[in-house]
C-alpha cells in the first residue's frame, strides 16, 4: 500500500537517497529543502511520485509555513522523517541569538511534528535523526545565552531531539510511533565531509535504516526507543537522556522557546 512520506533535508545526502528508495517502492514522497533550485534538481533525479516544499529551517516561521502548506494539500501523512541537520557553519549564531544547530536539529523538527500530528495516523511514524554524537544539554546554550563550539552544539542538539522523541512518545502511547535513529557514523554526506574532512561511508547504510524505520516491521512497536545503526540494534541513548531531571529541564527549555510557534 502506497504511503505519503515527508523527508526534511532531502536535496542531498541520506535524505535524498532515502527519498529515491521510497519513491522507487511506489510511495508518494514530499521533498523538502531550503533552495528551490536544489529541490528541482533533486526531484529530477528521483523517479516516482514526488512533491517539493521550500522552507528554511533556521526560521521558525518558515517551519510553520511548511506545515501549513502540507496541511493544505494532504489529509494524511503516514511518515515524517525529520532528517535535516547541520553541524559546522561559518556563522552558526542567528539574528535571534540562538545557535542554528539547536534550531534546525532540535526546535524545527519539534514544531513541525506537533503541527502535523493532526494528519499523522495512529499507526503512522515519526523518525527523528539522532546521532552517535550525544552530550548532556546545556539549556542556557540551547536558549542562546551561552555559545558552544561546533561539535558541542551538534552533540547536544542531537541528545535534545532524542530526549523529546522519548518524552513525546510517553505522552502518546496509542501512537504514532516516535523513534530516534542514529543512521550510522561518518556516512558520506556533505555534512560529514564539511565537518570532518573525510569522504565517509556508504550512504546506503543510513538510507536503508531510515526506510526500515519508516515502514519496517522491526519498528512497528518501537515508540520512544533509540536505534543505533552502528551496532545494528536498539540501544540506550546517552545516560543523560535517561535522567528524569535532565530530560525535564530540556523539555521545559524546548517548550518555552517553541510555544509561540505552535
Amino acid at each position: 500500500m502506497s504511503k505519503t512520506i515527508l523527508i526534511t533535508g532531502s536535496t542531498d545526502g541520506i535524505g535524498q537517497l532515502t527519498a529515491k528508495k521510497l519513491a522507487a517502492e511506489g510511495h508518494t514522497v514530499l521533498l523538502h529543502g531550503r533552495s528551490a533550485e536544489k529541490l528541482s534538481k533533486a526531484e529530477r533525479q528521483i523517479e516516482g511520485n514526488t512533491e517539493t516544499y521550500v522552507a528554511d529551517l533556521t526560521s521558525e516561521l518558515d517551519v510553520a509555513g511548511l506545515a501549513e502548506a502540507i496541511l493544505a494539500k494532504h489529509e494524511r501523512l503516514d511518515v515524517l522523517i525529520n532528517n535535516a541537520g547541520v553541524l559546522r557553519m561559518a556563522a552558526p549564531i542567528l539574528d535571534s541569538g540562538l545557535d542554528a544547530r539547536f534550531v534546525v536539529n532540535t526546535f524545527a523538527p519539534y514544531i513541525l511534528t506537533l503541527r502535523l500530528l493532526s494528519i499523522i495516523p495512529k499507526d503512522g511514524r515519526v523518525v527523528n535523526l539522532s546521532s552517535a554524537a550525544q552530550a548532556p544539554v546545556d539549556t542556557q546554550a540551547m536558549l542562546g545565552n551561552r555559545q558552544l563550539d561546533h561539535m558541542g552544539a551538534y552533540a547536544q542538539s542531537k541528545l535534545a531531539i532524542t530526549i523529546w522523541t522519548r518524552e513525546m512518545a510517553k505522552e502518546m502511547p496509542d501512537g504514532p510511533q516516535l523513534i530516534a535513529v542514529n543512521p550510522g557514523s561518518l556516512l558520506a554526506s556533505n555534512m560529514v565531509k564539511g565537518g570532518f574532512g573525510v569522504e565517509g561511508n556508504d550512504l546506503s547504510i543510513g538510507a536503508d535504516i531510515l526506510c526500515e524505520a519508516a515502514l519496517g516491521a522491526r519498528f512497528a512497536n518501537a515508540s520512544g526507543l533509540y536505534f543505533d545503526n552502528d551496532s545494528g540494534q536498539f540501544n540506550e541513548p546517552h545516560a543523560a537522556a535517561l535522567d528524569a531531571d535532565h530530560s525535564a529541564a530540556v523539555m521545559l527549555a524546548i517548550r518555552k522557546y517553541v510555544s509561540e510557534y505552535l
